[in-house]
């Protein structure tokens, strides 16, 4: 709802639960209803290699797991955003 009100450049989610298969889907469907499929979303968190190209295959732009660090995480949030490579 904020990301929709707020017109965002992306969204970053992060979600330590393990209930990524459940909640991401969920969210890029609400996403898309709304028009914000254009919207980047990353995501943070413990995710199984498993899971990963069946999260990417719903949308999402890159997944940061524990450890990775936050030039990394700036570094591919503005090569999607905004082109930019460092």
């Amino acid at each position: 709802e904020a990301a929709l009100h707020e017109d965002v450049d992306a969204i970053g989610l992060s979600i330590l639960s393990g209930a990524h298969n459940a909640l991401v889907p969920r969210i890029m469907e609400l996403m898309a209803e709304n028009g914000l499929d254009d919207v980047p979303v990353f995501l943070g968190g413990i995710v199984p290699e498993d899971d990963i190209l069946a999260l990417k295959a719903k949308g999402v732009a890159g997944i940061f797991g524990p450890g990775t660090s936050t030039d990394v995480i700036a570094e591919k949030i503005r090569e999607r955003v905004w082109g930019e490579r460092v």
